[in-house]
């Protein structure tokens, strides 16, 4: 992974969108089926809509019937990082850009496939290139 990115907060508002910045840097959820790629089965990459760093590629989505793009496994190991989530009551596993620090969505142990992995990710915080581009 690249060296790590750091801005300010106002530099993170600058260069997001009001939902990507709720989402990236407030660990805010999009709804559930709202979502731009929650659908998407085009072949490409999906990478961090903060950062530009390639997270996720399409041979890993599949629909997992939660309303957000789920995929088996990130592209690399550490191209995410995980951090133990306690909000809300309940103990989750968060997933963070590993390059900007940016939130991703969480992971859950009910995945289908060799890792067994649900990587339960916010359109938002993603852009995804098309294989043909």
């Amino acid at each position: 992974m690249p060296d790590k990115i750091q801005l300010t907060d106002a530099e993170w508002q600058e260069r997001l969108t009001p939902e990507q910045y709720q989402i990236l840097r407030q660990a805010d959820t999009e709804r559930a089926f709202t979502g731009k790629y929650e659908k998407n089965k085009a072949t490409g990459i999906y990478s961090c809509a903060g950062c530009g760093a390639p997270l996720f590629a399409s041979d890993t989505k599949y629909n997992s019937g939660s309303g957000w793009p789920s995929y088996t496994a990130p592209l690399v190991d550490d191209a995410v990082e995980e951090h133990v989530d306690t909000a809300y009551g309940r103990v989750r596993t968060e997933v963070r850009c590993a390059r900007c620090d940016g939130h991703l969505g969480h992971v859950f142990p009910d995945g289908p496939g060799e890792t067994g992995l649900r990587y339960c990710i916010n359109s938002a915080s993603l852009e995804f290139k098309p294989e043909d581009q």
